[in-house]
Order: C-alpha cells, then structure tokens, then sequence
C-alpha cells in the first residue's frame, strides 16, 4: 500500500475537512504540503458553507467546494440534496481524494467521487473507513497533536521531511478596515474569546474578566472581545465586571474579518476553540485555559504559544457534560495564567 502511495501523480485531487474551525486551520499544513508534493495537481477543498470564506482564496486551492449543512435536515430534502452534490462531485473526476474527518457523511462524500484512491485513517468513525481504498493506521492517535495526526496523511504520501506549514489568506481589504476602525484604539491588543459549545471548556467569565483587568492596570492597551452572537451575554458579563478600553465584537465579525484582526492582534486569550486556533496559525501569542481537553492533543499549535491545564484529576476527561460539579474552573484560576500573559504583554510593551 505503501508503495502504491508514494508513485501517485494525482491530476486531481480533493481535500474532505468540512468543519469545524479548529480542525480546518489544523488541516491547512495538509494542503500545502500536497499543493508541495503535486504541484502540478489541481486541489480542490469539500468545505461546509459556512467556513468557505476562511480559505477561499488560499493560494494553494484550485477552488472550494462548499456544501449546505443544513440541506441535510429532513428525509426528502437530504435525498435530493445528497443527489444531486454526489453527481457534482462524481462530474469532477478526481484521482485523489483525502479524508481528514472521518465520518460517515465524508465517507459517503469520498465514495460519491468515484476516485480510484481515497485515503483516510484506519481508525475513522461511523463505518466511513470502509469507504477508502487505502487506510493509514495512526497507532498513537489518542497521545499525538490533531496536526501531527493529519500529518500521518502526508508522511504516507512521501513527505514526511516536509517542514509543515500554515497559511491563512488574508483578505487586504479586511486588513484595512481593521487598520481604520481600529487605529485609535492603544496597544498591546488583546484579542479574548470567551465562548465555547461545550460547557466544560468554558472557562468563567470572571476569570477572563479579571485576567483582562490585570493586563490593562499594568499594560493598558485595548481588549477585542470576539465570537459567535450566542456567545454575546458572555461578552457582557466582561465588559461588567471590566475597566478599560474594551470593544465587544461578538457576532460582528465574518470569518475573514475575525482572522484579519487576530492577525494584528498582539496576544490571544481564548478557550480550546475555533478563534485560538486560528490565531496559533496565524503566529499571533496565545494563552488559553484548558479544563476538560488535553494540550497534548489539542493545544495551540507551535512554541509560541501556552496553554496550562486543570490539575484536578478529572481534566482532559474530554466529557461535554460534567459529572463532578465542573470543579476544574475553581481549580484553574487566573493567578495560573497570569504569568504566561504577562510574559507575553511585557514583550509587547517593550518592543513597541
């Protein structure tokens, strides 16, 4: 099988990730690497819609493929739409196709193409391993980081040496409207992110709040609050428990605009989600809190960042509904991560 993968020269090839936010900035080294490894290949990316915009535009991508997420609601309304994307996908004659999400409905996707080679992980979920010609099994999934797990992918493909890379394309004029809404607002800029759809990463609000306070009585600077809309009544416990420069963008931001300003941002403070992941790839500090995920495996990605776990002994329990009264968020309190953010802001405020 080994073989057989490393003499590919694929025409064609698709990329399957189609959520979530996290896990499509850990799939981006994937991309360039076989954007590396098949330059001559035209690589399209199967994207859910709504997180099209993040790569659209990737200088990498051929083109994106989004479909509706939505669509899939309903028994009738599932058939047709499921028709009718499996025909699109079919028409597009892929050689290669990757699946880096492993479940049932990118199983399907994968076998929908008809490409004589689709690769996916052994260990894939939901029965969607039976869909691909070739399996790469990831022994040590449950101990290694998502993107060196994705990364298996493309050692199994011949590059294994290759230096793994994360490009998120900028949009130019999102840029500057940063720069102009924004350029009043005094540095350092801390970009805070206080949501989460699992109740057992959330972090309290308090905490965010009171770790904000510190920074701007010994930095001053200017807070951005930012997230989903549902994650608004957290972003105003903050601003009221907070003091200081603060602007709530919660809601506000597109996909492309959130990256633009985390992008200028000089340091972001964030639960294990979408937000922090994004500004880990785009090299922006992070420091985040983590209560029921692992760093190990779901940390922000590279040495510039830090992130500093719960000490109770059921951290990392990966469980959405707690059983132990959420005592990790007692037990990870702001003096904990206050020195990694202050190292952080210090560098700031001196190089500024």
């Amino acid at each position: 099988m080994t073989a057989a993968l490393l003499n590919l020269r694929p025409r064609r090839i698709a990329l399957l990730k189609p959520s979530a936010l996290g896990d499509i900035v850990h799939s981006l080294p994937v991309l360039s690497a076989l954007k590396e490894l098949y330059p001559a290949s035209s690589i399209d990316w199967i994207v859910n819609r709504s997180f099209e915009p993040l790569i659209a535009g990737h200088p990498d991508l051929n083109a994106t493929v989004p479909f509706q997420r939505g669509a899939f609601r309903g028994l009738w309304k599932s058939l047709r739409y499921s028709v009718h994307f499996a025909e699109q996908l079919r028409k597009s004659r892929y050689d290669l196709v990757i699946d880096l999400q492993g479940l049932l409905r990118t199983g399907i996707m994968a076998a929908a193409t008809g490409a004589p080679v689709r690769v996916g992980f052994a260990n894939a979920r939901e029965g969607s391993r039976h869909t691909y010609t070739h399996r790469i099994e990831v022994p040590d999934a449950e101990r290694i980081h998502a993107v060196d797990r994705y990364w298996r992918i493309v050692d199994a493909l011949g590059g294994r040496d290759m230096a793994k890379r994360f490009h998120v394309p900028l949009n130019p004029q999102e840029l500057r409207v940063i720069e102009r809404e924004f350029a009043g607002c005094p540095r350092p800029w801390t970009a805070l992110a206080p949501g989460a759809k699992w109740l057992t990463k959330r972090w309290p609000p308090a905490h965010f709040a009171e770790l904000a306070n510190r920074a701007r009585a010994e930095f001053g600077g200017t807070v951005f609050l930012v997230g989903a809309a549902e994650d608004a009544p957290l972003a105003l416990e903050i601003q009221q428990r907070s003091a200081g420069a603060i602007v709530d963008l919660t809601g506000k931001t597109s996909l492309p605009k959130l990256a633009a300003l985390l992008s200028r941002a000089d340091v972001m403070l964030a639960n294990d989600t979408g937000p922090l992941h994004l500004a880990a790839a785009l090299g922006t500090p992070c420091i985040a809190p983590y209560t029921c995920t692992r760093i190990a495996k779901h940390g922000p990605y590279g040495s510039r960042h830090t992130g500093i776990e719960a000490s109770v002994p059921c951290a990392g329990s990966y469980l959405r509904v707690c059983p132990n009264g959420m005592i990790c968020m007692d037990d990870l309190t702001p003096d904990k991560l206050w020195p990694a953010l202050r190292e952080v802001l210090s560098g700031c405020v001196r190089f500024s």
